[in-house]
């Protein structure tokens, strides 16, 4: 018999919150915070992926949003991932790619739907969640590996970016050029060379006609961000559109970078049709 998702958002959910490993190896490991609502019935289930300039942050960087979401009757997975100078490009990529495959792997025992997996990022978190999403079998994202006989994918059903570095490149000149010299130096800290900036770019993967994978996108974007182009969430939506794929795009008014983390009443959005 299907099961049939249960997803109540008007509801006000209690929440299990817990950590565990899910990678160790000699290299790498894994922590994830997971945010699982008490409630009865199949659950939709989403994958966050924290900010930090690819540098800083934890599992715990977006506890706010993710306590949210799970009241609201979603399971969360919060993934902290390898920051840079010690992991360089492409490792974040390669671990939201691990932890898809991962949850896929463990939907059973968290009563989820596998088929009804999507991925929040915030800033950095957003370029290492959309590039792994856009291109899920790629071998260098999938390169941590999982034990059984039947791996499941890295897809997901659908993407939400909220203030995301979707042009490292472009943002690495804004951020030159406006001498915001710790997003200089954490961007060339994470990517090492000015190519790898270009080659691992959702934004130009877009404007190259990659063949990728395009998930419905969400972008959440505030109006007074002083750490990305006033343009690149626009830029991004116009061009996943023009690949094929369905991206939506929602402002707030005089919201500064990473203003949903620490949310208020002032917060409204305004919604824009980019075309």
């Amino acid at each position: 018999m299907t099961q049939t998702i249960s997803y109540t958002p008007e509801r006000c959910h209690d929440i299990r919150v817990f950590d565990l490993t899910i990678c160790r190896d000699q290299d790498t490991a894994l922590t994830a915070r997971i945010y699982q609502p008490v409630k009865e019935g199949l659950l939709p289930a989403l994958i966050g992926v924290h900010g930090g300039a690819w540098s800083m942050g934890d599992h715990t960087t977006n506890a706010a949003i993710d306590k949210m979401l799970a009241a609201s009757g979603l399971f969360v997975l919060a993934l902290g991932c390898r920051v840079a100078p010690d992991h360089t490009y492409p490792a974040q990529a390669q671990d939201v790619n691990y932890a898809v495959r991962w949850l896929k792997s463990h939907a059973k025992e968290f009563s989820i739907s596998a088929s009804c997996i999507g991925g929040l990022g915030t800033s950095s978190g957003g370029h290492s969640l959309f590039l792994s999403a856009m291109r899920p079998e790629d071998v260098r994202y999938n390169a941590l590996q999982m034990q059984g006989k039947q791996i499941p994918d890295a897809c997901l059903s659908y993407l939400i970016g909220a203030w995301p570095v979707l042009d490292p490149y472009s943002r690495y000149l804004f951020a030159q050029k406006n001498d915001i010299d710790f997003l200089v130096k954490n961007t060339e800290s994470y990517f090492q060379t000015r190519d790898n900036m270009v080659e691992g770019n959702p934004q130009l993967a877009l404007e190259r006609g990659e063949d990728l994978n395009l998930p419905p996108v969400l972008m959440i974007q505030g109006t007074a961000d002083e750490n990305l182009e006033s343009d690149s969430a626009t830029r991004f939506v116009k061009a996943y559109r023009a690949a094929g794929g369905d991206a939506q795009l929602s402002l707030f008014r005089n919201m500064r970078h990473g203003f949903a983390l620490n949310p208020g009443p002032e917060q409204q959005p305004i919604r824009i049709d980019a075309t």
